[in-house]
């Protein structure tokens, strides 16, 4: 027995990014806890949590709608990695890594909202 959600891949992979950003926010400095780290955290959960909930008893067009919500939260992710890399929290290898992982999951998750019938 599974959500029809669970065996999304796009799901999947953003349950990934969300456990893989909120290691890397552990990494930020103390004053951080609450403005980068906290943002950082909550986009990336964003991002599971409204390909989940925009695919339990919704409209094809309300799960478009959410699943427009996930890319923009990824997008979101992508800018408190910018701003990271700004403050030297993360290396430009780490940077790039993730940064190649949101926008492979944006792209993915673009092409399943494509599919989706209006």
């Amino acid at each position: 027995m599974s959500f029809k959600f669970e065996n999304l891949l796009i799901w999947q992979k953003s349950m990934d990014l969300g456990e893989q950003m909120n290691s890397l926010s552990k990494g930020f400095p103390k004053e951080e806890i609450y403005n980068l780290s906290s943002q950082l955290r909550r986009a990336s959960d964003s991002v599971a949590l409204n390909i989940s909930e925009g695919s339990i008893l919704q409209s094809n067009a309300e799960y478009r709608k959410f699943l427009g919500y996930s890319i923009r939260s990824l997008a979101e992710v992508v800018t408190c990695l910018h701003k990271a890399i700004r403050r030297k929290y993360l290396s430009q290898n780490d940077f790039e890594m993730h940064y190649k992982n949101c926008f492979d999951l944006m792209n993915m998750t673009i092409a399943y909202r494509i599919k989706i019938k209006k």
